[in-house]
């Protein structure tokens, strides 16, 4: 039984199969591919190719993926790295000779190899009945007939407007006119529906060798940039097990490092010792307990989280129970822990897709450029906008995330899945840079604790605890961030909305699937 209301927008409820992104452009497309036959898979990379066209701040080719997917709800759960790697000439010593200890996020230098294209191919060979050429149609048209710009991209496109100006290419391809796109414009991408094109025919081959690699080589190398076409015929996608904690009686997973995934885990660990059903879901214990489990979880991934195919990374020691209880013991409810500060080095822009077909395959899937617009380089004859996903690197021999040949960043982007005695019940996610991890457990918690639906668990106020500031929605309540002031948070109001999230829950025993989408992005949920 609920013991609040919080009033937002209804759940969405289906028999057959539910998606919830980020545009309802993108939702209409998956439910259409799954209509006609496609799995959970072929829906997720339909929707996300259009969404690299129809909301280009957040993703696109030029990006990186990470995926769960379990098939029929009760098999064996895969989890898919499509992470982009550093070139093989960017050692830590060039940067430092050249005097540059952190990597500037609209150089060259902040853009890894997109590893997205790749990965969709393999998800699709593993899950799907579809090939690109079929699910990259919708995008295709878009990018060449037009699509008309959402609310909330605007919102982005106005916010970056600088950045679009001083950037790459980018004033020819994404300021028609010379200016921000608004809400209704109709923008054409012709380039970049022929480069779709070409991937469409020719596979992921067409992506990573060829004129389109070799005019994304020239682009960075002409900044710049280290890269080769080695660089990009080298890049391969990482297929693994996940990784996963359990949270009151359910299991919750994330796709291993170099995914931040591991954060998330760590602060279910750390709440999972206080009963937050005793303080209300709106109140300032709350607020005050998952900030202190952010903070322990975010120092955590900044000492020692890396590339675990260069580095060793003690994912069992760190989720051990021990390394939760070390720090639980300081925590108190009256002041904050006395903790080292950490400065992630990027708050980027992601595209969540979640769905789930007729057959109950489940597929967490998530797609990044990184920051809002990536790098802001484009490359000069494909269209394609680069991420800055490299920008994530630390330039600090030694630290296990320092930048080195062929390695791949830390991430931001996290897929997550909740199950059950060994059954999907949610798969979930929460966009928005660094506030995934904290988003994810707050949707999650919000449900286990507090009897949320899914939309109530997405809708509901959010806090982000970075950087030494407790960044608070506007909806807070007044009387909770004076709350927190008064135990010592420093806090200020945030000035877009925190994130985005999409969930669908699955309800074995009615046959029922329920959605939810976040009235923060233009996104909805659907289900046939």
């Amino acid at each position: 039984m609920r013991n609040f209301h919080f009033a937002g927008r209804s759940t969405v409820h289906a028999q057959n199969a539910m998606v919830a992104t980020s545009h309802p452009e993108a939702a209409l497309v998956a439910i259409d591919v799954m209509r006609a036959g496609g799995t959970a898979a072929d829906a997720a990379v339909a929707a996300c190719a259009l969404l690299g066209v129809i909301e280009p701040q957040s993703t696109g080719i030029g990006g990186d993926c990470f995926a769960l997917i379990q098939p029929k709800g009760e098999g064996k759960i895969t989890a898919y790295n499509g992470s982009g790697r550093a070139p093989m000439a960017a050692t830590a010593e060039w940067y430092l000779e050249r005097k540059i200890h952190s990597v500037p996020l609209t150089s060259a230098h902040a853009v890894s190899i997109p590893g997205a294209i790749d990965a969709w191919d393999t998800i699709l060979r593993d899950h799907g009945k579809m090939g690109l050429d079929t699910l990259l149609q919708p995008a295709i048209k878009a990018a060449e007939e037009g699509y008309v710009v959402a609310p909330r991209i605007a919102f982005d496109w106005k916010n970056q407007f600088e950045k679009l100006k001083n950037g790459t290419n980018t004033e020819r391809y994404l300021l028609p006119h010379g200016k921000p796109a608004v809400a209704g414009d109709v923008i054409h991408q012709p380039e970049l529906g022929k480069t779709l094109r070409a991937i469409a025919k020719n596979g992921r081959d067409a992506f990573y060798a060829g004129e389109i690699a070799a005019d994304m080589v020239e682009t960075l190398r002409g900044i710049g940039g280290l890269h080769t076409l080695e660089d990009f015929a080298a890049h391969s996608t990482e297929t693994t097990s996940p990784i996963g904690t359990m949270y009151k009686g359910h299991d919750v997973w994330q796709c291993p490092p170099n995914g931040p995934g591991i954060t998330m885990l760590v602060m279910l660990n750390i709440l999972s010792r206080f009963d937050l059903t005793k303080f209300a879901p709106l109140s300032v214990e709350r607020f005050h307990l998952e900030a202190e489990a952010a903070r322990i979880a975010y120092m955590m991934r900044e000492q020692y989280i890396g590339d675990p195919q260069q580095v060793h990374v003690d994912v069992a020691g760190i989720l051990a129970k021990e390394f939760a209880e070390e720090h639980i013991k300081n925590i108190r409810m009256d002041r904050l822990l006395d903790l080292p500060n950490v400065a992630p080095p990027m708050n980027p822009s992601t595209v969540y897709i979640t769905v789930v077909d007729k057959d109950r395959n489940v597929c967490s899937f998530i797609n990044s450029i990184a920051h809002s617009f990536g790098s802001a380089i484009v490359s000069d004859k494909t269209g394609i906008l680069l991420q800055n996903r490299a920008g994530g690197f630390r330039i600090q021999p030694g630290h296990p995330n320092c930048i080195a040949p062929g390695k791949r960043p830390l991430h931001t982007i996290i897929p997550s899945l909740a199950t059950k005695n060994g059954r999907a019940l949610m798969p979930f996610g929460v966009m928005g840079g660094q506030y995934q991890p904290v988003g994810q457990t707050r949707v999650l918690t919000n449900m286990l604790d507090y009897g949320c639906d899914v939309q109530e668990a997405i809708d509901m106020p959010r806090g982000l605890h970075y950087e030494g500031v407790y960044q608070l929605e506007d909806s807070v309540p007044a009387e909770i961030v004076e709350g927190l002031k008064k135990i010592g948070h420093k806090t200020t109001s945030v000035v877009g909305p925190l994130g985005g999230g999409q969930a669908i829950w699955i309800d074995w025993d009615k046959g029922t699937l329920t959605g939810g989408s976040d009235p923060r992005k233009d996104g909805c949920a659907l289900g046939y």
